[in-house]
């Protein structure tokens, strides 16, 4: 179990969602209805459904590109660390939540990493001695303080993953957005996105809401699992109470092998003590039976 799931009990809202809808200008149909949602301080959440069920739209919510970047039909209310995305300046949301985008290179632009560690500072005027604190301080914890000097285009895809997000931690957000983070990276170096995900929840408590397809590599190290569809939230549980939903298919929604198995087995008839999230954990409760 995380760090995250022992504070969970506590019950404080980082993010609320209530009744939220959101139609683009040139469509027929809302991105996302009447959702309604609260995110735990200290959870890591997973974000599922197909393409187009409104999972980016909601993102773009709760870090303010929607209403104060792209026009449209806003109704609701969304709060992330007790301000009201609505009514605050991006500038001052930047630093409750930060957003690392799908493809990194869209957000690494500078001639090195540490000036691209240091941009959203720049941008709010951070003091010069507190700058240089921050910068050294993120890239440590990405572990990139070596690549400081180095060109984004110099790097491997996982190095310009870690220097994205460090330029991300460097504005200490409380809130961390990842859009498939894993997407453009080969197993291992995303198993080591996954970890780094982990140590950060665990040693500094930061909650993160990951959109994620290969929902086998994060299921382990997640709290809760919210799944969507046309537009609207359907499910919303720890990850093994989903995953063992039959309905969780028909959502569109790319179900684990494990998860998969374990299925088969009910439908089998065959019982197991506990729903596994990792082979790991399905050998050993068929070892258990």
């Amino acid at each position: 179990m995380s760090a995250a799931a022992s504070r969970l009990d506590q019950k404080r809202p980082i993010a609320s969602v209530e009744g939220l809808s959101f139609r683009y200008p040139d469509s027929q149909k809302p991105a996302v209805k009447d959702v309604s949602l609260e995110i735990g301080e200290g959870e890591i959440v997973l974000l599922a459904g197909p393409s187009g069920c409104g999972k980016s739209t909601l993102l773009r919510c709760l870090n303010g590109l929607i209403p104060h970047m792209y026009p449209g039909n806003y109704s609701g209310s969304v709060s992330v660390g007790g301000l009201k995305v609505a009514e605050t300046p991006m500038s001052t949301l930047s630093q409750s939540v930060g957003l690392l985008f799908q493809n990194p290179e869209n957000q690494i632009f500078m001639f090195s990493v540490e000036r691209d560690v240091a941009f959203g500072l720049q941008n709010l005027s951070v003091p010069r001695e507190e700058m240089r604190s921050r910068v050294d301080e993120a890239m440590r914890l990405l572990g990139v303080s070596d690549l400081a000097l180095r060109a984004p285009h110099e790097l491997s895809d996982g190095q310009k993953q870690r220097a994205a997000l460090a330029g991300v931690m460097a504005m200490r957000p409380k809130l961390i957005i990842l859009d498939e983070p894993t997407s453009l990276l080969d197993p291992k170096t995303a198993l080591e996105v996954v970890s780094l995900i982990e140590r950060l929840n665990r040693e500094l408590g930061i909650t993160f809401i990951v959109v994620e397809h290969r929902l086998e590599l994060l299921i382990p190290i997640a709290d809760r699992l919210v799944v969507m569809d046309g537009g609207s939230k359907v499910m919303d549980g720890h990850p093994r109470d989903v995953l063992a939903d039959p309905r969780v298919e028909g959502y569109g929604v790319s179900v684990p092998p494990v998860s998969r198995l374990y299925n088969a087995l009910v439908k089998d008839g065959v019982r197991l003590p506990k729903v596994p999230k990792t082979p790991e954990e399905m050998a050993e409760e068929l070892n258990a039976l």
